[in-house]
């Protein structure tokens, strides 16, 4: 599906032609997902749930200890210089 044209004036706005795309790809995708019109005087609820598992994925895993090494080390900077 081709995107709807743009009025000029909106091309000279950055914040409202952000928008419109905003809302041009938030309506793409609820056609896609196959969700119904939205309603503002409705809510959607979704029931599906699935488990994925607990704690850290292996990347993130990663990124916790990177940052907490990182900390240790600025702790016995501080500590052994007294900054």
């Amino acid at each position: 599906m081709l995107k709807p044209a743009l009025p000029g004036p909106l091309l000279h706005h950055p914040g409202a032609l952000r928008a419109t795309h905003r809302a041009w790809r938030t309506e793409q995708a609820r056609t896609h997902a196959g969700l119904p019109e939205s309603d503002p005087a409705t809510t959607l609820v979704v029931g599906h749930w699935a488990y994925l598992g607990s704690g850290y994925s292996p990347g993130a895993a990663l990124l916790a200890a990177d940052v907490w090494h990182r900390k240790e080390l600025q702790r016995q900077f501080a500590a052994e210089e007294g900054c």
